[in-house]
């Protein structure tokens, strides 16, 4: 059965160029790692078979793509959004550095074209969910880059953030999906950590974990008081059953005020 809570880089930085993450999972079907540039450096990320998203964490420079190119910059996970490209099959991604920056790379096979996205900071929306309830004991930030709402309906990734400011909750109440999820994990300071629930397990999470959620499994999440914890997660489509939101866990849903 394959492991859970991924940590190929627990108490190690990442290295310049490509860090790997998850390849190859049958279950998944995701991709994720994260490529770093040093000043000056340029890469292409084609896309080959694959339908791909690249998201600035961090630096500064230029990303061209068949749709042109854009000026891209972010210095802080918790305080920017981001910026994000998406791709179909048979495309490609080059990302030119003006300082260290870094990337994250999330690809799943779709053989269907769509045109290229960009995705710019400006657009995404921070949602404030759970503030004002619970005491705002899970209030956290939401940003959703794309989902069904505003990707091709053939694409067949969803991509989006989440900062879970220190001691508080986020993806809670419990809730679950049929559609495979990833989370990787930031924390600031970087010696932080949280506790994640997968089903009745509870992991403790630290920076650079990588979360498998299968199985339609609860996973509510959780910063130790102090720091600030971000995730990146990407959840994938499902033939037939595409994502269009999660479901609350009785009774757990009592939790949320109704409409």
């Amino acid at each position: 059965m394959p492991q859970d809570l991924i940590q190929p880089y627990l108490n190690k930085p990442l290295q310049n160029g490509w860090n790997p993450f998850l390849e190859n999972d049958a279950e998944i079907q995701i991709d994720f790692g994260i490529h770093l540039l040093a000043a000056g450096e340029t890469h292409t990320f084609p896309s080959r078979s694959d339908e791909m998203a690249v998201l600035l964490m961090s630096g500064k420079g230029e990303l061209t793509t068949s749709r042109g190119t854009a000026a891209i910059q972010r210095s802080s996970l918790i305080e920017e959004n981001p910026f994000t490209v998406h791709i179909p099959h048979d495309e490609a991604v080059t990302v030119k550095a003006e300082s260290a920056s870094e990337f994250a790379v999330v690809r799943t096979q779709n053989p269907d074209s769509f045109p290229v996205a960009y995705y710019y900071p400006d657009n995404v929306e921070n949602e404030q969910r759970g503030k004002g309830i619970l005491n705002d004991a899970c209030h956290r930030i939401v940003r959703a880059i794309f989902d069904h709402r505003n990707a091709p309906p053939q694409a067949r990734l969803v991509l989006g953030e989440v900062i879970n400011f220190p001691g508080r909750w986020s993806s809670y109440p419990p809730h679950h999906h049929t559609q495979p999820e990833l989370y990787y994990y930031r924390f600031e300071p970087d010696w932080g950590y949280g506790h994640g629930e997968l089903g009745d397990e509870v992991l403790k999470l630290r920076h650079h974990d990588l979360l498998r959620i299968t199985g339609e499994r609860d996973h509510a999440q959780t910063s130790a008081p102090g720091f600030h914890m971000y995730y990146l997660w990407t959840i994938r489509h499902l033939p037939g059953d595409p994502y269009l939101g999660f479901e609350y866990t009785p009774p757990f849903d009592t939790l949320i005020p109704k409409p």
